[in-house]
């Protein structure tokens, strides 16, 4: 389901006039979409304007999905997506994308805003593997808004088997609780 506060340009309105309304300061810039200025963002409003950029076969994770949960007050530059579907993708995924192939467990995927983004559990496992300063505000981010999240991704870790850097994320993850 669209949320009326959601404008993307060439729906209800050109680019054109979705830029004169943010010049006017009518709208402003919500991820890939717009919003009235006077909307509170939430995190259904940020998981809905990737909706045309995701569809019903990406979701969105990493630092996209701790943008959704509130994690980062700016969305990244290009949006890390993974498969939400069983079969391969075979199509362009575009220049605003960061995919990755593997397909993300159903059980690990919720739909918010009318677009799958991974849990903020997986998320956190997620944030947690990968070695940089960007990945690690927002898993502190994340962790200091949802209390129990990072002890919790360290059981979905722990449940799985081999996991990609797996010992380090763990490590990482103990510092924060």
């Amino acid at each position: 389901m669209s949320s009326p506060f959601l404008y993307f340009a060439g729906a209800r309105l050109s680019q054109a006039e979705l830029s004169a309304a943010r010049l006017d300061g009518h709208v402003v810039e919500l991820g890939e979409a717009y919003i009235p200025a006077d909307a509170v963002e939430t995190r259904e409003l940020r998981a809905g304007s990737l909706r045309e950029l995701l569809g019903e076969k990406l979701a969105a994770t990493h630092l996209s999905a701790a943008w959704v949960h509130g994690a980062l007050h700016d969305p990244p530059q290009r949006h890390t997506v993974q498969r939400a579907v069983a079969r391969r993708l075979h199509h362009v995924m575009g220049q605003r994308l960061l995919y990755r192939d593997g397909a993300v467990e159903p059980s690990d995927l919720v739909v918010i805003g009318s677009v799958l983004v991974t849990t903020p559990v997986r998320t956190m496992a997620d944030l947690s593997r990968v070695d940089d300063v960007e990945h690690a505000h927002a898993a502190r981010q994340l962790a200091s808004s949802m209390p129990g999240c990072a002890l919790e991704a360290i059981r979905w870790l722990e449940d799985r088997g081999a996991v990609p850097y797996k010992r380090p994320a763990v490590r990482f993850l103990r510092g924060l609780i």
